[in-house]
């Protein structure tokens, strides 16, 4: 085989015999590994990267090497093959470059069994499907979860709840009188005032939990393993935070905003991830309707489908 042709592809091309030598080692791997082909073609591959020395990879290697056939190994499934260092713009997204490579027989000059592997950077690809698949499910404006994955995301833990009884609560909050932020303020120190409590959502919240804009200057927050004492105390808790909070833009306007809250939580006689949203959403307006700036519980069988107010309350 032509090594002058090898070396100008644009694909990593290494030929090992049928004892993991390498017999060729060509200028696309020299340049990705930092491994010139005087260091490491006669030697054996394991001793360079000794992480391919796996059952998986050497019944791989016999398979092409008995039977002639071709293995593919997608990206998708093994993220890479040689751990080659990420570089340029994606080396903040990716520690290891992503690859595609297959392992194809080859016969040599004098009859020897030879195996040919083909590795393909497919690390841009792989960037650019996560972004588009973060897009599908992020708000564009505050960064979080958008009104599609959390319907997504409730259906689950609904089934899951089905099935295993896990517990969660749900809680809706709105931003008290937030058309008059816009009126007197301007779209964009409202847009500011969106954002900013949206990454106090996200602080305060688990690492397993769920924030998300459910619309407008409403939100949403899924808490796992939670019942209703625990999300209420959460709820509470965020509450004060926002009180407290004084948003201020960059030309130093300073604003103070409330919110409303309402928290239910899933119990058997729910009978959908929606039918779990409307009760959050009735907690919330009778909070509305007690004056804004509090929590309301939803207790459905206390209180024969009405929302009860709780007992935590602003002012």
């Amino acid at each position: 085989m032509d090594r002058q042709i090898l070396d100008v592809l644009n694909t990593g091309i290494v030929i090992l015999d049928n004892k993991y030598q390498v017999v060729l080692w060509n200028h696309w791997m020299e340049m990705n590994s930092g491994k010139n082909r005087e260091e490491i073609e006669g030697s054996l591959l394991f001793k360079h990267y000794p992480q391919l020395n796996t059952l998986f990879f050497t019944r791989s290697v016999k398979s092409v090497l008995n039977f002639n056939n071709y293995v593919y190994l997608s990206q998708k499934l093994h993220t890479y093959l040689f751990p080659f260092p990420t570089r340029g713009i994606y080396a903040r997204d990716f520690e290891f470059m992503q690859q595609s490579c297959s392992l194809i027989p080859l016969t040599g000059e004098d009859g020897e069994k030879l195996i040919v592997i083909t590795v393909q950077n497919v690390t841009e690809t792989v960037f650019l499907e996560q972004s588009l698949k973060e897009q599908t499910r992020l708000d564009g404006l505050t960064g979080i979860f958008n009104r599609r994955y959390l319907d997504k995301r409730l259906d689950e833990e609904y089934t899951r709840f089905k099935r295993s009884g896990r517990v969660f609560s749900l809680m809706m909050l709105d931003i008290d009188h937030f058309k008059q932020v816009n009126d007197n303020y301007g779209h964009p120190f409202g847009d500011l005032v969106l954002k900013e409590l949206a990454a106090l959502c996200n602080d305060i919240v688990r690492g397993s939990d769920i924030v998300a804009r459910f619309g407008g200057e409403e939100f949403s927050v899924v808490l796992l393993d939670t019942e209703a004492e625990g999300a209420m105390i959460f709820a509470e808790r965020l509450r004060k935070k926002v009180e407290e909070l004084s948003f201020r833009n960059n030309e130093g306007l300073s604003l103070s905003i409330t919110i409303s809250l309402g928290v239910t939580t899933v119990t058997k006689d729910i009978e959908s991830s929606a039918h779990l949203i409307e009760e959050a959403d009735k907690a919330l307006y009778s909070s509305k309707e007690s004056g804004r700036n509090c929590v309301t519980l939803y207790d459905d069988k206390k209180h024969k489908g009405k929302p009860k107010k709780s007992s935590v309350m602003g002012r």
